[in-house]
């Protein structure tokens, strides 16, 4: 079997993977949903447990795209098929994980710690030593 087979076998693999991860994911949370006391916040944790499902799959599915792209079609077709999913599935990605947290994935959660201000995410200035 030559490595371009091997490759082939691998990224629909890797694709079959992300493709599982959805629907196990979603299956997870349909079924945490059904099973949960209602309250307010249950529909929401249905839809952040599906909108991670998703996530985690197209990540998933990007990889077997970018490795087949790489490794076994390696023409300028096959880049500009895979620079357009890449882009449509970075929107969805970024489309649900705003979706799932309510802010951009560049600003962090309140009280959590910031690499660029400190330690709460915003500015607070000089402090003393205590």
């Amino acid at each position: 079997m030559e490595f371009a087979s091997i490759m082939h076998i691998i990224t629909r693999a890797i694709e079959a993977v992300g493709v599982a991860v959805i629907v196990v994911g979603i299956a997870v949370a349909g079924i945490r949903y059904l099973t949960a006391p209602r309250s307010l916040s249950s529909y929401g944790e249905l839809r952040a447990g599906m909108g991670r499902a998703i996530l985690l799959g197209l990540e998933l599915m990007v990889a077997g795209d970018i490795i087949n792209t790489v490794a076994v079609e390696p023409s300028l077709d096959s880049v500009v098929v895979l620079a357009i999913i890449v882009v449509i599935r970075t929107f969805l990605s970024l489309s649900l994980e705003v979706e799932i947290s309510g802010r951009w994935p560049w600003q962090g959660r309140p009280g959590e710690q910031s690499l660029h201000h400190g330690k709460t995410g915003q500015d607070t200035g000089p402090t003393s030593p205590s």
